[in-house]
């Protein structure tokens, strides 16, 4: 039987038979100040995720500073702004990464990021980033894939809006740019995204069709779809997370809140647990209840030698005597020994 395909991030390793890796995305909701970057780090801690991730670019590193029609966004959450006026509102800045990188290994949780150019990749690797993600929107920028490919460190490539024949694209070429630790995630690129457009089955067939770890990136408003996705075999889960989801950010009111990533980690580590190998055997947690299964009990006394008719028994509950399915076998059988009413029917009690 093939390996089950796995990465190792920070040491942990990531597969489909290892619970589920949480990932709670912060990206513009530190609504710039760093103070609520940190609390953010510190919060994701305490909901029990695996791992905290952020954004790395400039509004001068993703897009142009242009008034022109192509840059300005025409419906939806950010209606009406140009891209630099959005991404100069949600961008972290570059001086932030080298704290909030030190804090997060301080408490104990991971922090990778997702890069947006090469420059990006380059400050993060000065940081000793342990992983890279691909955001969706990225995932058709083969030369960038390529860049994050030769750090060597493992890769995740969200795949929203890609077709199979662009995800492959993605594929070959970070195996081209020699990553050996590649993941990929089932993503909806809206925001929020509705639980419909999901189409979760398509998660077991991107692990068959790819062979690779393959995971959730989830815009649903809430927890319900993430939990789906790990019955069917996702290994990732990626939310966005905040601390208010009123707090005015772009990216705030599709996030999970402290509670809401809380039960995403708890929940999703349940249905994975839950899901197990296939078992027909009787459950450590049933032991204790055979005793209130049906068996065959005698309803009368019968003296030693007596013919047992069908009036002298029943099938009852508890269950210490011989199964129903013996019934036909014990009828017409005669009492070794005389028994008395509400006593099980044992193989010892019959000549």
């Amino acid at each position: 039987m093939p390996d089950t395909p796995s990465i190792n991030i920070a040491g942990r390793r990531v597969a489909a038979d290892a619970p589920p890796y949480v990932v709670a995305e912060m990206s513009a909701n530190h609504n710039g100040r760093i103070e609520t970057a940190f609390a953010i780090i510190d919060a994701a801690k305490q909901a029990g995720a695996d791992a905290v991730k952020v954004q790395t670019y400039s509004p001068d590193t993703i897009t142009l500073d242009s008034d022109l029609p192509d840059f300005r966004i025409t419906g939806g959450l950010w209606n009406g702004r140009t891209l630099h006026e959005l991404y100069t509102q949600a961008h972290m800045p570059w001086e932030w990464h080298a704290p909030l990188f030190a804090h997060a290994r301080e408490i104990g949780i991971t922090i990778f990021s997702s890069p947006f150019d090469s420059t990006a990749v380059d400050l993060l690797e000065s940081l000793g980033a342990p992983a890279y993600k691909i955001a969706s929107f990225e995932a058709v920028d083969l030369p960038l894939i390529k860049y994050v490919a030769s750090t060597g460190k493992p890769m995740i490539i969200s795949t929203g809006m890609a077709n199979v024949e662009e995800i492959q694209e993605a594929v070959d070429a970070a195996r081209a740019g020699g990553c050996k630790e590649l993941a990929i995630l089932h993503c909806v690129s809206g925001y929020p995204a509705p639980p419909a457009d999901y189409n979760l089955r398509t998660v077991p067939d991107m692990a068959r069709r790819f062979d690779l770890v393959t995971g959730l990136s989830d815009h649903t408003l809430s927890n319900s779809t993430a939990i789906a996705a790990v019955a069917l075999g996702a290994a990732i889960i990626e939310k966005h997370f905040t601390l208010n989801r009123s707090g005015g950010g772009p990216d705030d009111s599709f996030s999970l809140e402290p509670d809401g990533l809380a039960n995403l980690c708890r929940d999703a580590r349940t249905a994975w647990e839950a899901l197990g190998r296939v078992d027909y055997q009787r459950k450590a947690s049933e032991l204790g209840n055979v005793q209130f299964r049906r068996s065959l009990y005698f309803v009368r006394d019968l003296p030693a030698g007596a013919v047992i008719t069908s009036d002298a028994v029943r099938s009852v509950r508890p269950g210490f005597g011989m199964a129903p399915k013996h019934l036909d076998q014990v009828l017409g059988r005669k009492t070794s020994r005389a028994v008395a009413a509400h006593t099980p029917v044992t193989p010892e009690s019959l000549a």
